[in-house]
């Protein structure tokens, strides 16, 4: 099962492509979800109603444009660049998170999402 989401905000969307994991699939099961972006450095995180532990091969050190799940925190995470914690140029996550799968483009389109704006999460059209 490979799934396909759009993420879209105010200023703009974009899709990602998941692999076939526990976290994708409980992830799946929820959608659409609505929630409200947080940003902390070169990442935009949400709440989401998903509640799962990590897995094997979680990382906290990952490329820009992952699709990552922060188990502490109840909360999908896309890095698209540095956060407060990285060391030089890494997307380094707050801790060790489920990978998921990776935006479809360039996630420096992330930048345009504000603290606080509306996101919602659904199934992209295929």
């Amino acid at each position: 099962m490979t799934l396909r989401i759009r993420i879209s905000w105010p200023a703009g969307h974009t899709t990602a492509t998941l692999e076939d994991t526990p976290t994708s699939a409980a992830l799946a099961r929820a959608l659409p979800i609505s929630s409200t972006a947080r940003t902390w450095g070169e990442e935009v995180y949400f709440d989401t109603p998903v509640s799962v532990p990590r897995e094997e091969g979680a990382r906290q050190v990952v490329d820009p444009g992952t699709v990552a799940f922060w188990t502490e925190g109840d909360a999908l995470a896309l890095p698209y660049g540095p956060t407060p914690i990285s060391r030089g140029d890494e997307s380094r996550l707050a801790s060790p998170c489920n990978l998921l799968g990776t935006l479809d483009g360039d996630p420096r389109i992330l930048a345009t999402v504000r603290d606080g704006d509306p996101i919602r999460v659904e199934r992209a059209q295929a």
